[in-house]
């Protein structure tokens, strides 16, 4: 993509909302073009201002998950990315469901904010990775996983780096555990990511729950 990330920020709270539009300020290639407080203040800048991302809370006046689908609806190219503070789990798969491409958890610092936008802008998708480790954890304990073939190619190794992430370790956290370097975890994640043929902690955990939800049903999987 060339020129400016067209970014619009929709949040019930001004200061908050004006903190985060100053720490884009500070990037040349990301531009702010609207700021609004409710549901339906962002279906309105989305359809008035076409933005390549729109950031939303959940709890805005209206209902986040709700403008969602507006914005899906009438202005399909403009992605949206929810910046919440909660990270109920039922939220965050909804607002998946939906089609927002990050969830991210307000608190970050604005480098990860950053990031993500340009992850999001290119197309992928992104999710703070605490609610990664945390979807993961939740279908392990709330259902048994039917193990895919997929998952049986992971060797040993693999699959206790997995095994720990389910159960919500960062990949530092992991790299103590097993007492190994934060590079080698990353090298094992990588390796998982393709085994499972997802990008990501999010479609990993995605795919788990798909899995869990129909343990029957393996031939789509590998």
């Amino acid at each position: 993509m060339t020129g400016n990330v067209r970014v619009a920020l929709v949040d019930d709270h001004p200061l908050f909302r004006e903190g985060v539009a100053s720490v884009l300020a500070g990037c040349r290639d990301i531009e702010v073009v609207a700021q609004g407080g409710s549901a339906n203040e962002a279906a309105e800048i989305a359809q008035a201002h076409r933005p390549d991302i729109v950031v939303l809370d959940v709890s805005i006046p209206g209902g986040g998950l709700g403008a969602i689908r507006e914005i899906a609806t009438h202005c399909p190219a403009s992605r949206v990315m929810m910046l919440s503070v909660s990270v109920d789990k039922s939220d965050v798969l909804e607002a998946l469901r939906l089609g927002a491409r990050a969830y991210v958890v307000k608190g970050v610092s604005g480098r990860e904010l950053i990031q993500a936008l340009r992850i999001v802008v290119q197309g992928e998708r992104y999710i703070s990775p605490s609610l990664g480790a945390m979807l993961l954890s939740d279908v392990d304990r709330d259902k048994g996983v039917t193990p895919t073939p997929a998952v049986r190619a992971l060797n040993s190794r693999e699959a206790a780096i997995l095994s720990l992430v389910r159960q919500g370790l960062t990949n530092k956290q992991i790299a103590t555990r097993l007492q190994l370097s934060d590079k080698t975890i990353k090298h094992y994640m990588t390796s998982v990511f393709q085994k499972l043929h997802v990008r990501n902690r999010l479609e990993a955990a995605l795919l788990i729950k798909k899995t869990a939800e129909s343990p029957a049903d393996t031939s789509a999987v590998g």
